[in-house]
């Protein structure tokens, strides 16, 4: 009897590296993860070790493919979706990493982008990458490696040092060096790519001094970029899909044309308006990026980023201990009727979009003798839902459009307070999947289309199936007050 065909998804999170295998109906038959550990040697600075990294995702991997019974020789194909930005340099000869994986919340670089961002060439970057310059992107980081490493800047334009995002690490390592490759979604992440012609623009290389001997070669996000290794998985697999996360999750939630959006609820949130094959040009301080696309024409989408989304419920969690479960706060903040005038800006990292403020800090406001966990609990909630209507509010400026609803995927999406909340405070529907694991949905369709598992993109769209929708049950008063305070908490942070 012929096996049942598969899709093998990798998605390599900022806190775990999960594995998800889907069937021809684009259902998940299996799923596992495994954690990553961050390090945070100083202030603002976050690291990750690359080989744990690989690991960890291997891992995973194989215990998918174990728990659903399935021959590796059965995956058609693999598709992988990454935390964007991070940055990993390593020996050509050896893989071995030279430096810790610089992740991408890091702000060692800040200082450095915002003395760029005064400089004559900061226009000419902006327009050419269509980002805001900051720390957050790959080209910084870079730099900071090549310049901190001793002789890793010689090295590097010897071509002895390569460069990549989490998407081309892993590619690397499942290939045994066969492909060293990104795609467009990753490489517009990394401020060295030129966002028009989706290649590596050489004024910018020449800006942070990167080589261009390191960096990988950019290759279409759906269509066969590299070959699995048969000792990692059991079979000789192709890697056909490549997709930073908040690609993948627009185009998991079936976003595939113009007007379409979602947001995702991760370790930071990320909300994206897919433009079709025009590059937006953002008035409010969002980001201009190559969406993945699933045949070889260039799309857009403009995006706000969060930094700390769900990181501030982990924050209560594993360093105040206020919680036991993140599962816990929708209960606790359901508890009580308001959030009691409490407001937590959790800028652990600075503000991103559309504020990019480096220098703020985090700020819990407001509280009183009554004040208790719950309250704080509820602020921490709340905070990532005002945090998304700040980025809408910008994304329907830049668009001149008002969105009908918003699509929701990742963990905390399944947070029924959080939803509801978010619905109110934005003043239209919410409308969460029946799979809200997008990400790796993403990746698996890219993968799929390639190789000729799924027919079409139509094919795909006809998969996707709401699972609830959140209606608006706040009047607009309400929403107003809850807005301006929201904002009175902001100022006072990047007062701080």
């Amino acid at each position: 009897m012929t096996p049942m065909p598969y899709i093998l998804s990798l998605d390599e999170g900022t806190t775990s590296a999960r594995a998800a295998l889907y069937d021809e109906a684009g259902r998940a038959v299996a799923m596992e993860s495994a954690p990553i550990d961050c390090h945070y040697p100083h202030a603002g600075w976050v690291e990750q070790d690359a080989e744990q990294i690989w690991r960890a995702q291997l891992d995973a991997a194989r215990r998918t493919l174990a728990k659903a019974g399935a021959s590796p020789s059965s995956v058609v194909a693999i598709g992988i979706t990454n935390q964007r930005e991070t940055t990993v340099v390593w020996d050509r000869a050896t893989g071995a990493p030279v430096a810790p994986a610089i992740v991408w919340q890091c702000r060692r670089t800040a200082e450095y982008c915002n003395e760029l961002a005064r400089s004559p060439q900061a226009a000419g970057i902006v327009r050419t990458t269509g980002l805001v310059i900051d720390a957050y992107f790959s080209a910084s980081k870079i730099r900071w490696i090549l310049e901190t490493v001793p002789g890793a800047r010689e090295r590097a334009r010897n071509g002895e040092l390569l460069f990549g995002n989490i998407d081309t690490w892993l590619i690397w390592k499942l290939s045994n060096g066969g492909a060293h490759v990104t795609d467009p979604s990753n490489a517009s992440r990394t401020m060295l790519m030129n966002l028009a012609t989706g290649d590596w623009d050489d004024a910018m290389l020449q800006v942070f001094d990167v080589p261009r001997a390191m960096l990988p070669a950019i290759v279409p996000s759906s269509a066969v970029s590299g070959t699995a290794a048969p000792e990692h998985l059991g079979a000789s697999i192709p890697i056909a899909g490549i997709a930073g996360d908040q690609q993948a999750a627009l185009a998991g939630q079936a976003c595939f044309r113009a007007g379409l959006s979602k947001n995702t609820y991760g370790t930071g949130c990320f909300a994206l308006l897919h433009t079709g094959g025009r590059a937006p040009v953002s008035q409010n301080r969002l980001l201009a990026t190559r969406a993945a696309s699933a045949n070889a024409h260039a799309q857009f989408a403009i995006e706000g980023s969060v930094f700390i989304a769900g990181a501030a419920i982990q924050w209560l969690r594993d360093q105040l201990g206020v919680i036991q479960t993140a599962a816990e706060s929708e209960a606790l903040a359901a508890s009580v009727p308001d959030n009691g005038g409490v407001y937590f800006v959790p800028a652990f990292v600075g503000l991103g979009a559309p504020h990019w403020d480096s220098a703020a800090r985090g700020l819990i406001g407001g509280i009183t003798r009554a004040t208790g966990r719950a309250h704080l609990v509820r602020a921490a909630l709340e905070s990532i839902a005002f945090q998304t209507a700040e980025l809408v509010e910008a994304m329907e400026a830049d668009s001149g459009e008002r969105l009908s609803e918003l699509r929701v995927d990742g963990g905390a999406a399944v947070n029924n307070f959080l939803m509801q909340f978010q619905a109110d405070i934005l003043g239209y529907p919410i409308v969460r999947p029946a799979d809200v694991e997008t990400t790796a949905l993403g990746a698996a369709y890219l993968a799929g289309l390639a190789t000729g598992f799924w027919k079409n993109v139509a094919e795909v769209e006809s998969f996707w199936r709401a699972e609830r929708r959140f209606e608006p049950g706040l009047d607009a008063p309400q929403r107003r007050r809850l807005i301006g305070e929201w904002k009175a908490a902001v100022a006072r942070c990047r007062q701080a």
